[in-house]
């Protein structure tokens, strides 16, 4: 899906590989939702990390709460 949107017809094809039906009048919706959501995750992974913790250095409770801002 990197070079083209997904296709009515590879959505459908795409599901049934997942033992899924999927029925000719949901096709283009499936397809512009996966294509949104590709979107959205290529965003994402372009985002730098290299400072963050991971989440398994996060202490709940540790914070101070002083109602400054």
């Amino acid at each position: 899906m990197s070079a083209a949107d997904l296709t009515p017809p590879e959505a459908a094809r795409w599901a049934a590989r997942s033992g899924l039906s999927l029925a000719q009048d949901r096709r283009a919706g499936v397809a512009a939702t996966a294509d949104h959501i590709h979107s959205v995750v290529s965003v994402l992974r372009e985002l730098d990390f290299g400072d963050t913790p991971p989440s398994a250095a996060y202490r709940a409770g540790g914070e101070r709460h002083d109602a400054a801002v």
